[in-house]
């Protein structure tokens, strides 16, 4: 949709602010800040034939537009992110979160800290490191720390109960100090030297150690010196892996940017003390930003969203370099400079050299993304090929590029839960997942359940797949056409059910059953399609038998604590974690009880007479009441 805005941007003030672009359905589809609101948005309608590509794709979607005028450039830029958070448009670069990313937490608000994995950051006093690319490269990263450092290895709650040391004390992995006496300043020198290690400090930690080393020969201590030998050459082996790509040894991360039609890259390399120690990719697609400006959200996003006084108060997590070296040159560089010297407490840089070493590793960084790019555009020729393949053996009028998958779970009829799992464009997309509960239906029905669970979905008619998949062929097919029917969406999308093969009978594959077909579909060549389907298929079932383990699990370790008045989540999670068991509380005193906070001497009595009246069954396990598992309810 192209529209004439020439009288609207005439009245357009000159002042700095942030502008929001809107489609047909009024959906802000991009958010941009500027300097000069009238001569930025005259940029995108006046003289379209000069845009690019992906500009020309936005101004053909914007509807209508609306602005607001900040005091300052300042704060249009912090606006700009805001709206950016709120309205996640389409067409502007917004970073994944890095929760699907393995991360290193150093617990340093515990009187003798411990090193685990997580997946979450939390401001909660402790120190985080990473993200890891990959999961083995955290495992690994753990495993050479907990072999050269005997740092606790239980969790905290284990660390509380623990009446005598585990078998890692025995093999010397732990030094114990659940049970025994040590040496707080020895175990704190040891956190401070893993610290180092994992900032990348792994060279100046290997001159420290060898000092030590030859202190503690010359001293005559062998059996010392021999310690800090094996932890020496432990940590050498490490570093041996690592490059060395800059001779000044500053701390500084370089960013490489490589971009086509489809698809933007950007690399990011971090070096510490001259060493390169990782290096992470980032994809976007359907982003307008250019070069400049994609790199300057991306600094924006990726170093902690310091983009409130909040944040800057409370600092942040993420490792933030005295350099960031970058391949073009931003518009608001002083900007962003100073919210970062703000946020690390030090002089933060943002260059963009010409010559000399940095533009060799900047040069290294863009060969890095233009070579990811290169994989990702194949990697994309193939899904599409793929896809295509695929339309034309289910005779579908449109490309495959969303699919849906239905799968039912119990045991017996009971139970009964279903799962939806979503593939689009080739790849998983988990945020989309669904998760059901059979209501309507009694005992082991699973055409019923079928019928109920699509009902759900498609009730609303707002969002389609291109192709729905149901696990149990034929029968479950009919339930689907079923609920399209009555629904009346028999044309919005194409259906298939999936069932698996009968040994019995010779059968090489699964089979694939379309409406009004007898036979199944034969997939001749492209068999490759057919075994990407039974991917989806086997996932959903994944997907549906975890839902449904969760659902028992749940139901298995409820205890009389929630049958008592009063006793929610919060209040059982805090017995449970003080007593230890539903025996402790009940060989408990009612005054011990009632000092426990939001307790109280009514509330004690009920627990106490609730708790004697019933017959000790032995104390089950108690998970976490809040925990929760992943997806969405549907």
């Amino acid at each position: 949709m192209i529209t004439d805005f020439t009288t609207k941007l005439s009245k357009e003030t000159k002042k700095p602010g942030v502008y929001l672009m809107k489609d047909a359905d009024e959906k802000v589809i991009y958010v941009g800040k500027a300097k000069n609101l009238r001569k930025r948005l005259a940029s995108y309608f006046k003289n379209a034939e000069r845009l690019d590509r992906k500009t020309r794709i936005l101004v053909t979607n914007i509807a209508s537009f609306e602005t607001i005028v900040t005091g300052s450039e300042h704060e249009a830029l912090m606006l700009e992110s805001n709206l950016i958070k709120r309205y996640r448009p389409k067409f502007n670069v917004i970073l994944k979160d890095d929760k699907r990313y393995p991360w290193l937490k150093l617990d340093i608000t515990h009187q003798w800290p411990n090193l685990y994995i997580v997946r979450r950051i939390e401001k909660d006093g402790a120190l985080y490191f990473g993200p890891y690319t990959s999961p083995s490269a955290v495992h690994k990263t753990l495993k050479v720390i907990r072999k050269t450092y005997q740092l606790r290895k239980c969790s905290s709650r284990n660390f509380i109960g623990r009446t005598r040391p585990c078998l890692n004390f025995q093999i010397c992995a732990c030094r114990g100090p659940c049970c025994r006496e040590v040496d707080k300043k020895h175990y704190d020198i040891m956190v401070k030297e893993i610290i180092l290690f994992l900032k990348g400090r792994t060279s100046a930690l290997v001159k420290k150690i060898r000092a030590q080393m030859m202190e503690a020969a010359k001293e005559e201590d062998f059996e010392l010196a021999a310690s800090l030998r094996d932890k020496m050459f432990a940590l050498e082996k490490t570093l041996e892996k690592q490059s060395v790509v800059s001779s000044d040894f500053i701390d500084r991360d370089v960013i490489g940017v490589a971009e086509s039609h489809n698809f933007s890259v950007i690399i990011l390399l971090s070096i510490r003390a001259g060493y390169l120690t990782g290096s992470r990719h980032f994809t976007f697609a359907q982003t307008i930003a250019s070069g400049s400006e994609l790199v300057e959200t991306f600094i924006r996003q990726y170093y902690g969203h310091y983009d409130s006084d909040k944040n800057i108060e409370n600092k942040i997590a993420r490792f933030i370099p005295k350099e960031i070296i970058v391949p073009a040159i931003i518009e608001d560089a002083a900007l962003h400079e100073e919210r970062l010297s703000i946020v690390k407490g030090r002089k933060v840089k943002i260059l963009h050299p010409v010559r000399g070493e940095k533009v060799r590793i900047l040069e290294m960084a863009g060969k890095n993304a233009k070579n990811r790019l290169d994989d990702l555009t194949d990697e994309n020729a193939a899904v599409l090929d793929l896809l295509g393949r695929l339309k034309q053996r289910l005779n579908m009028d449109q490309m495959p590029e969303r699919i849906e998958c239905f799968d039912n779970s119990n045991i017996s009829g009971t139970n009964p839960v279903a799962g939806m799992v979503v593939f689009e464009n080739g790849v998983p997309a988990k945020s989309e997942y669904r998760k059901y509960r059979i209501k309507t239906v009694i005992g082991p029905d699973d055409y019923a359940s079928m019928f109920e669970v699509l009902k759900r979905r498609f009730a609303n008619k707002k969002s389609f797949p291109d192709l729905l998949m149901v696990d149990g062929g034929r029968g479950q097919l009919n339930m689907a056409l079923a609920v399209m029917k009555e629904l009346k969406i028999e044309d919005v999308f194409s259906v298939v059910g999936i069932a698996k093969k009968d040994e019995k009978k010779g059968e090489p594959d699964d089979k694939i059953y379309m409406p009004g077909r007898i036979n199944p579909v034969n997939f001749g060549k492209d068999k490759d399609a057919l075994f990407f389907l039974m991917r989806i298929r086997d996932e959903s079932h994944r997907f549906a038998i975890t839902f449904h383990r969760q659902t028992r699990g749940r139901q298995a370790v409820r205890s009389i604590l929630d049958e008592i008045p009063g006793i929610g989540k919060k209040r059982k999670k805090m017995l449970i974690r003080h007593f230890g068991s539903i025996k402790k509380i009940r060989a408990a005193a009612q005054e011990e009880l009632s000092r426990l906070p939001g307790i109280g001497t009514e509330l004690a009595e009920t627990i106490k007479t609730t708790l004697d009246r019933e017959k000790p069954t032995g104390s089950l396990p108690i998970k976490n009441p809040d925990s929760k598992p992943g997806g969405k309810p549907g």
